[in-house]
């Protein structure tokens, strides 16, 4: 039996001030629209919302919304919003559907499975499309799309082509899109101190000079006809 959410209209303006009030009152503002109907205002109970976008189905579950007034309509989340430091509801867009007619959603993609690349060759399972979209009638809509990564090799990719593949429900992500693979992992080597003095004594033994003791410094060249004083003797003055 699907889920039934009731939906009660809101009155008034609806600004920022009149969203505030709805949500002090325990209520989500939401907006109902589609199937060729005008658009609602209308607030929810974030509970039912919750109960729905946690569900196996998630955001594409269909269910039943109830206007006071009008008579009960198929419908799906397709837009929320939450507040970004205690991540709490507090918009939800509501789309009116017609079972005969075809849809264009996004559908999780699950792993199933341990790759031989990370088992036994070192590597990272790497997801990059955790969901990929597809056109199918709502009821077709499947709660989560499974594929076995198991004989995953290092470097090897599973694209949407190796997805399974269903006449129930068309792909739109393109067909070469990659889903996941399996990736190296890189170290990176730090310099120890022995490492250090390995280099310093290697680079001592390359050095010009005499066979194992390490090169003299190089004495600056002094300008014509000048020459390095004796020690402990002054220069004479120039006259």
């Amino acid at each position: 039996m699907p889920e039934v959410v009731l939906a009660t209209p809101r009155k008034g303006k609806f600004n920022k001030n009149a969203a505030r009030r709805v949500r002090v009152a325990g209520k989500i503002p939401a907006v109902l629209y589609g199937s060729g109907h005008e658009a609602v205002a209308v607030e929810v109970d974030p509970k039912q919302i919750l109960k729905i976008l946690y569900s196996e189905t998630g955001h594409n579950t269909i269910f039943d919304v109830e206007v006071a007034g009008q008579p009960a309509a198929k419908a799906m989340i397709v837009d929320w919003q939450r507040e970004p430091i205690k991540d709490k509801l507090i918009h939800i867009d509501l789309k009116r559907i017609a079972l005969d007619k075809i849809l264009k959603v996004r559908v999780r993609v699950k792993l199933l499975g341990i790759p031989i690349g990370v088992k036994a060759e070192g590597g990272i399972l790497d997801q990059v499309l955790r969901e990929v979209e597809i056109a199918c009638l709502p009821e077709d809509i499947p709660g989560h799309i499974d594929v076995d990564v198991s004989e995953l090799g290092m470097h090897q990719a599973i694209r949407v082509s190796g997805l399974p593949h269903s006449d129930k429900f068309k792909y739109l992500t393109p067909e070469d899109s990659t889903v996941c693979h399996v990736v190296h992992i890189r170290e990176e080597v730090v310099a120890t101190p022995e490492v250090v003095e390995g280099a310093v004594a290697e680079g001592a033994a390359a050095a010009p000079g005499a066979a194992g003791t390490p090169a003299e410094p190089e004495v600056a060249k002094k300008g014509k006809g000048e020459a390095e004083p004796a020690a402990g003797k002054k220069p004479e003055a120039k006259k």
